[in-house]
Parts: C-alpha cells; sequence; structure tokens
C-alpha cells in the first residue's frame, strides 16, 4: 500500500467536499430529527459521525457506554451540533426503548451512520482486517509497518518527514480533528467509511477504490 492510498485519499477529500455541501442542501428541507443530526454530521465529512462517538466517549466516566440526556445534549452542544433541546428529547427517546433514562451510544452511532449494503460492508472489514496486523481490533503505527508503505509519501521522499510522521498523519486522517489519538478502532473505521459510502453512489465504484487503495 503506497501511492494509491495517497490518491484515494485525495480522491476521498473532494468526495468529501462534494458529500459537505450535498449534506447542507438536504439539511434546509429535512424536518425528521435523526435524518437532521445525520447530515449535521455528514456537512463535517466523513469523520463526523466518528467525531460525536469520539466526545460520547470521552463524556462516558464510568465507561458503561450509556449516556443519560444531559450526558447526550450537552455531548451534541460540545460537537458543534445545532439542535434543539425538544429536539434533542425526541431523539433520546427514540433510543431509550426501555424508559432507563440512559441510551447506549454505541446503537444509537450504528443507527446514526449511513446505511452500508453489505458488500461495502465486507469489503470495509476486509481492509480493517488486513491492516490490523496484531488482530487487536485497533490499528496503531505498529499495525502500518510493512503494510502501508511510506516510501512513497512525497514529504517523507523530501526529508521533511520521518516514517513514524507520515504513518501518524495517515492515521490521524481517519480521526476527528478534536481527538488525535494515533489509534483507529474497528468502529472509528466503519463510522469513517459509512461517511466516505455516503458520498459515493455507485457500490462498483466504492468497491473498486477500497481494492485499490488496500491492494485487497
Amino acid at each position: 500500500v503506497g501511492i494509491g492510498t495517497l490518491n484515494v485519499m485525495a480522491g476521498t477529500s473532494r468526495h468529501d467536499r462534494e458529500m459537505a455541501m450535498k449534506a447542507k442542501q438536504q439539511l434546509l428541507g429535512c424536518s425528521d430529527p435523526l435524518e437532521r443530526l445525520r447530515l449535521q454530521c455528514l456537512t463535517r465529512g466523513s469523520s463526523g459521525i466518528k467525531g460525536l462517538g469520539r466526545i460520547f466517549r470521552i463524556m462516558d466516566d464510568n465507561e458503561n457506554r450509556s449516556l443519560d440526556f444531559k450526558e447526550f445534549l450537552k455531548g451534541l452542544n460540545d460537537y458543534g451540533l445545532l439542535i434543539e433541546k425538544d429536539e434533542a428529547s425526541a431523539l433520546f427517546q427514540l433510543f431509550d426503548r426501555d424508559s432507563s433514562g440512559t441510551i447506549d451510544f454505541d446503537e444509537f452511532l450504528v443507527t446514526l451512520r449511513p446505511p452500508m449494503s453489505k458488500a461495502r460492508m465486507e469489503v470495509v472489514m476486509q481492509a480493517f482486517r488486513k491492516l490490523d496486523k496484531t488482530g487487536d481490533g485497533v490499528i496503531t503505527v505498529d499495525d502500518l509497518q510493512g503494510v502501508y508503505n511510506a516510501k512513497y509519501h512525497p514529504k517523507y521522499q523530501n526529508g521533511e518527514w520521518t516514517k513514524e510522521q507520515v504513518f501518524r498523519t495517515f492515521l490521524d486522517s481517519f480521526d476527528s480533528p478534536y481527538d488525535k489519538d494515533g489509534k483507529v478502532t474497528q468502529e472509528e473505521f466503519l463510522n469513517y467509511y459509512s461517511g466516505v459510502s455516503a458520498s459515493i453512489d455507485s457500490d462498483v465504484y466504492f468497491i473498486l477504490m477500497m481494492r485499490n487503495a488496500w491492494k485487497l
């Protein structure tokens, strides 16, 4: 994996811009609270939903992966999403199926993700498994050694960056700008590529792009 991946990343940023513009236009005529929230995330590009997941995880102090309404509302506001309190309340109730006063934020994010066809999901998971060399469910700089070729990166070639910097920048491209930790979990990888997927109409093109990028 080398220069092809960089080209795909460049292509992805173009799709990101197109998707953000499309999402902004769709927001104008949308009244469904869940769809409005999804579109607001997509106006931030492929990392939008993943970034919201990061905010929720930071707020989950007791690590039980659930949020009460106050935490849920604060998370949305901290991420800069424009949502009325009654709209947030309607969303919360939609996910608080057992009326416990808390919601499972993993379930919330999975529902918020733009749906991917089975074929797309399979190729994304194939790429994740290839990158996650240690098989621990998290992609790190160590995993990328030997899988992602840093030598082709122009900034490595001109001596500006070390291999480590190339790897870290690559991982950061999957991260939310608000929280870069140099690790990509399976959930984050799926959240990221569901965003990319939403910007590409054709299954054939999406699968071809993934196969070329990751030499699958």
